[in-house]
Order: structure tokens, then sequence, then C-alpha cells
């Protein structure tokens, strides 16, 4: 009696053991199904530098930048942010830009989709600026 309880408790173990792995590994299987984010288009022809690159690389590119700009006063840079904002921001209805930060934006979009914040647009502005024109 004690045998045929101990297999049964075994088998029992086995396939608590089986549905417990398939459980943890149930989540990797879904990956593929996730939400990508709709990440609105861009007003320019073609990036400063491919997607793939730009989506993995972007930050390290404004930091360096960035660095340049603020020590050696370089502002004719190929990543600056605000060659980004210039191409990357939306309008709306009635024509004006929308910030993009703004839900539903570029940065955004990706951002929150990563999980990750933006902080840039605390001093930067998150709209293409407009020239004021200094003629009488």
């Amino acid at each position: 009696m004690a045998r045929i309880a101990g297999k049964r408790l075994c088998r029992v173990g086995i396939v608590s053991l089986i549905l417990g792995s398939a459980a943890l590994w149930a989540p990797v299987v879904g990956y593929g199904d996730v939400a990508k984010p709709n990440i609105p288009a861009a007003r320019g022809e073609q990036c400063v530098e491919p997607v793939e690159i730009m989506r993995r690389d972007h930050f390290d590119f404004m930091k360096h930048d960035r660095d340049k700009t603020v020590h050696d006063g370089v502002r004719t840079i190929k990543h600056s942010l605000a060659g980004c904002i210039d191409c990357h921001a939306t309008k709306n209805a009635s024509g004006q830009f929308v910030p993009i930060n703004a839900e539903g934006e570029f940065c955004q979009t990706c951002h929150t989709y990563a999980a990750v914040k933006i902080d840039c647009f605390t001093c930067h502005a998150a709209v293409p600026a407009t020239k004021v024109s200094q003629s009488p």
C-alpha cells in the first residue's frame, strides 16, 4: 500500500513539475504577440542614420553632441536634438505643432513602450523653433 502511494505521489510530483515548468515558459512564448508602438512618421525624406541604429544609439549620439555643444560651442552637429524635433514633430488639425513628447507623439510613443523617462524637455523646447524676422 505504501508503495502504491509512493508511486502516486511521484507521478503527482512529476506532473506538477511539468505543469509548473510550462507555466514559467508560457510568457516567453507569448513575446511575439506583444503590441509594437505606432510611431508617427517623420516629415523628412531620410534620417541621419539608419532606423536600426537610431533606435539603439540615439541617446548616445545626443549625449556626445551635447558635450560638443556645451563644452566646445559647436552647434552644427549631425545628431542635434533640434534637428530631431524639426523632423519628427507633427501638427494638429489647426496646423499647430504638437509637442514631440506629448501622448502619442514620436518621442513619447517609444519611451513609453520602453519604460524610459524623457527629461530632455524640462529644458529644451518640444516643438520646432519658429524664426522671427529681425527686419523692420
